[in-house]
């Protein structure tokens, strides 16, 4: 979906975001656990490979519904989400990483998360 959001539409979704990403994170870190303790030939608490299957299923399902509604998913450890928009006439990228409490900076399109600069 090619969408492009004004600060406020992105601001407006950002809550939900912050809340779906937290599901991701506590399921990073289940998953990265049952993953090492098969591994390394042990059992976790958390369960096994129907578990490790099922973390993986809500995770890309969190990614989906955010492709879905035109947010660009740029990395999952840390979450880092891009909000297509347009500033002063150029392509951007409204830009938020995991830790964040609000969305504070942009960066142009072709720069990445390297040229990020606050809003």
């Amino acid at each position: 979906m090619d969408r492009t959001f004004t600060v406020d539409e992105a601001r407006a979704l950002l809550p939900a975001v912050i809340e779906e990403a937290a599901a991701v994170v506590a399921a990073r870190a289940d998953l990265a656990e049952i993953d090492f303790q098969r591994r390394s030939g042990g059992r976790s608490e958390l369960g096994g490979l129907p578990e490790l299957k099922g973390l993986q299923a809500r995770i890309e399902e969190i990614l989906s519904g955010w492709s879905e509604l035109g947010i660009e998913v740029k990395g999952i450890a840390p979450v880092l989400v891009d909000f297509p928009s347009v500033l002063d006439g150029e392509s951007v990228r409204l830009c938020w990483i995991e830790g964040e409490r609000e969305l504070a900076w942009y960066h142009r399109t072709e720069l990445g998360f390297a040229g990020r600069r606050p809003l």
